[in-house]
C-alpha cells in the first residue's frame, strides 16, 4: 500500500476506537480479561481477600464465645437482627423471622461501630491520623493549636439556611420530624400566654460561632459566625412579639477580654463567659417584681477535665496529643447546702447542657456552678425553677414540662416567665415537634404507680424499649432508656390491679452499655422498682430516650434496677 494511505487495520491495536484510540471501557476490558498471573497467584489473592472478609465475623464470634463475655451477650447481634427467630416465631408465619431492611441497616451500623476489631484497631488508627495529620473523624473537626470542634456545630454555621422552605420540606419528608423552629416557638409562646406567662428565647452560640478563628486562620478574630437564616429567625420572632436574646456579640466582646470563650476540647463555654451570659439575662429580667431573696455565697474551685469532643475521637487512654484543661469555677451555695431549684419560683428555665456543664458533677467540670445557679445569684439571690436535659434542646425540656402538666402536676402555676435556652445548632438539626401544654387530671390506669418511699421487686416481660445510642456516638457518656413492662407479677402488696409499668433505667454508664441496653422486646426480666419522685432530681438531667405514644407519655414512670 502506498505511503500515506489511511488504513486503520494496519495501525497498532492500542489506537483503535474513537479518533483511532481505544475507549476507557475497552482498555479496562482488555486489561481485566488478558492479565496473566503466575501460577498460584490468583488463588493466593482470592484466599487473602476472603480471609480478610471473614476475619471480622469470625473474630467477633470467637470473642463472644469466650466464657468471660457472659451468656447474655453472646451473639446479641444475631438476636437483634432476627428477634422473632430467637424467640421462636410460629412456623406458619415463617416470614416473621426475616429482618426488615431498617433492622438490617441498624444492626450493620451497630456492628460497624462496636465490633471487637473496631474497638481494638480504631483508637490506634485514630491516634495515628490525628497525631500525624491533625485528622478528626465523622463527629470531630480538628482546629488550630489543639482545639476541637463538634461537627454538627460547624455544619450549622457553614450549612444551608435552616429556614429555607425547600430544605424544611425535604427534612420533613426525609426524617418525619417538624424542622421549623419558628412554628414551634410561636406556638409555645401562645400556650404560655394563655397562662399569662412570658417567654424569653435564648439560643446559645455554638463554639464555631465565637471561636471560628480557632478552626480556620481565614476567619478574623472578633467576628461572630452564624447560619445565614439566624438574622431572619430573630426578626420573625421579634415581629411575633417574642423576646430573643442574641448573646453572640457580647460573647465575642468578652472573649477579647478573657482570651478564650469556649473550652478547647469541649462543646461548651468557659465558666467566666457563662457568668457574663448570666448577667446579660439578669439585665433582661430586671423588671420582675422582687421576691424574698436567698442568701447565696460563692466559692472558687478548680475543675480539670478533657472535654466531650475529645471523647468522640475515641483515642487510646495512653494518648498524649490532647491534655486536660483547668478552669476556675464559682460554686454557689445557700449556707451549708449547694444551690437547688425551687418549684414554687416564678421563673422557669428550660435548658440543655449549656446550663448543666458546671452544674452537674457527672459532666466532669464541677457542680452547683452552672448557668442557672449564677443567674440566681446575678438576680440578687432570686429563687429559680429549672428543667434541664443535656440534649435535644428543641423538644426535650418542653416534653418534660408537657408530661408534668398532663399528669396533673402544674409546673406553670405561679410562673411569670419561662426562659427557653438551647444550643443554636438545634435551629438547623432539632426536632421542633408540637407538644401539648394542657393541665390534665390523673386518670385510672393499669400502670404501676409508686409513691415516694415505696419500692417493689417485680417480674415482667419487656414489651417496648426506647432507642439506646452507641457508646461514643454522642457527646454524653451516660444514658437512661425507657421500657414498658407487661405481665407484671410480684409477691408484694403494691401491685393491686397494675399489669404494666413504665420504667426508666440505666442503659449506658461512662460510655459502656449496661445490661439494660441489651434488652429487647419479649425478654423476661426481674426489676427492682422505685418511685420516680425519689430519683427525678438526681437523674432528670441525664440524656434520656422516651417511648412514643401519647398513652405512654401520660403514665407515671418508675425508676428501675435490674436484678439477677
Amino acid at each position: 500500500m502506498a505511503p500515506g494511505t489511511d488504513d486503520v487495520s494496519c495501525q497498532p491495536q492500542a489506537w483503535r476506537g474513537t479518533q483511532g484510540r481505544l475507549s476507557r471501557e475497552e482498555e479496562a476490558d482488555r486489561a481485566l480479561n488478558h492479565t496473566q498471573f503466575r501460577p498460584g497467584t490468583n488463588w493466593c489473592l482470592l484466599i487473602l481477600f476472603v480471609g480478610i472478609i471473614f476475619s471480622v465475623p469470625v473474630t467477633q464470634c470467637l470473642v463472644e464465645l469466650d466464657a468471660g463475655s457472659g451468656k447474655a451477650h453472646r451473639f446479641e447481634w444475631l438476636s437483634r437482627l432476627a428477634p422473632n427467630f430467637s424467640r421462636g416465631a410460629p412456623w406458619l408465619r415463617f416470614w416473621e423471622i426475616f429482618p426488615s431492611s431498617q433492622t438490617i441497616k441498624s444492626t450493620e451500623k451497630k456492628l460497624d461501630e462496636s465490633s471487637v476489631l473496631s474497638r481494638w484497631i480504631l483508637p490506634w488508627a485514630q491516634s495515628a491520623l490525628t497525631g500525624l495529620g491533625g485528622t478528626g473523624n465523622k463527629e470531630v473537626y480538628t482546629g488550630n493549636g489543639g482545639w476541637l470542634f463538634y461537627r454538627p456545630d460547624v455544619d450549622y454555621v457553614i450549612g444551608p439556611p435552616f429556614l429555607d422552605p425547600v430544605r424544611l420540606e425535604q427534612k420533613r419528608r426525609d426524617t418525619g420530624t417538624q424542622p421549623d423552629p419558628i412554628q414551634a416557638i410561636i406556638r409555645f409562646k401562645s400556650q404560655l400566654a394563655q397562662r399569662n406567662v412570658d417567654l424569653l428565647v435564648l439560643p446559645i452560640p455554638v463554639k464555631p460561632c465565637v471561636e471560628g478563628d480557632r478552626l480556620s486562620s481565614l476567619v478574623p478574630a472578633g467576628k461572630v459566625l452564624q447560619n445565614p437564616s439566624f438574622a431572619e429567625f430573630k426578626r420573625r420572632l421579634q415581629a411575633a412579639g417574642i423576646k430573643v436574646l442574641d448573646l453572640g456579640p457580647r460573647l465575642v466582646s468578652a472573649k477579647q477580654d478573657q482570651g478564650n470563650a469556649y473550652l478547647e476540647t469541649d462543646t461548651h463555654w468557659r465558666p467566666e463567659i457563662m457568668e457574663v451570659a448570666a448577667h446579660e439575662v439578669a439585665a433582661v429580667l430586671a423588671t420582675l417584681p422582687p421576691t424574698k431573696p436567698l442568701s447565696l455565697q460563692s466559692t472558687i474551685r478548680q475543675a480539670t477535665n478533657l472535654g466531650d469532643i475529645f471523647a468522640l475521637l475515641k483515642l487510646p487512654t495512653s494518648q498524649t496529643i490532647y491534655h486536660p484543661e483547668t478552669v476556675n469555677i464559682r460554686t454557689i451555695a445557700e449556707g451549708s447546702s449547694l444551690w437547688h431549684p425551687d418549684r414554687g419560683a416564678d421563673v422557669l428555665i428550660l435548658g440543655d447542657s449549656f446550663c448543666n456543664i458546671y452544674s452537674w458533677q457527672q459532666m466532669g467540670w464541677g457542680e452547683s456552678a452552672g448557668f442557672v445557679e449564677h443567674l440566681s445569684k446575678a438576680l440578687g439571690g432570686r429563687p429559680l425553677d429549672c428543667i434541664v436535659r443535656n440534649s435535644d434542646g428543641a423538644f426535650a425540656t418542653r416534653e418534660i414540662l408537657g408530661h408534668d402538666l398532663s399528669r396533673g402536676n402544674d409546673r406553670l402555676a405561679g410562673k411569670k416567665i419561662v426562659i427557653w435556652e438551647f444550643a443554636a445548632r438545634e435551629l438547623a438539626f432539632g426536632n421542633w415537634k408540637s407538644i401539648d401544654m394542657e393541665v390534665g387530671k390523673p386518670a385510672p390506669s393499669h400502670f404501676l404507680s409508686l409513691k415516694s418511699g415505696q419500692d417493689l421487686i417485680v417480674s415482667g416481660v419487656v414489651e417496648e424499649m426506647s432507642e439506646v445510642p452507641l457508646p461514643g456516638s454522642i457527646p454524653y457518656k451516660d444514658h437512661v432508656a425507657t421500657i414498658k413492662l407487661g405481665e407484671l407479677s410480684s409477691s408484694g402488696p403494691l401491685l393491686a390491679d397494675s399489669t404494666d409499668a413504665l420504667v426508666y433505667l440505666w442503659s449506658m454508664r461512662d460510655n459502656v452499655w449496661t445490661r439494660a441496653a441489651h434488652l429487647r422486646s419479649g425478654d423476661q426480666v426481674k426489676v427492682h422498682l422505685f418511685s420516680w419522685d425519689d430519683y427525678s432530681d438526681q437523674y432528670e438531667k441525664f440524656n434520656r430516650s422516651e417511648l412514643e405514644g401519647a398513652d405512654l407519655q401520660l403514665q407515671e414512670p418508675t425508676w428501675g434496677e435490674l436484678t439477677e
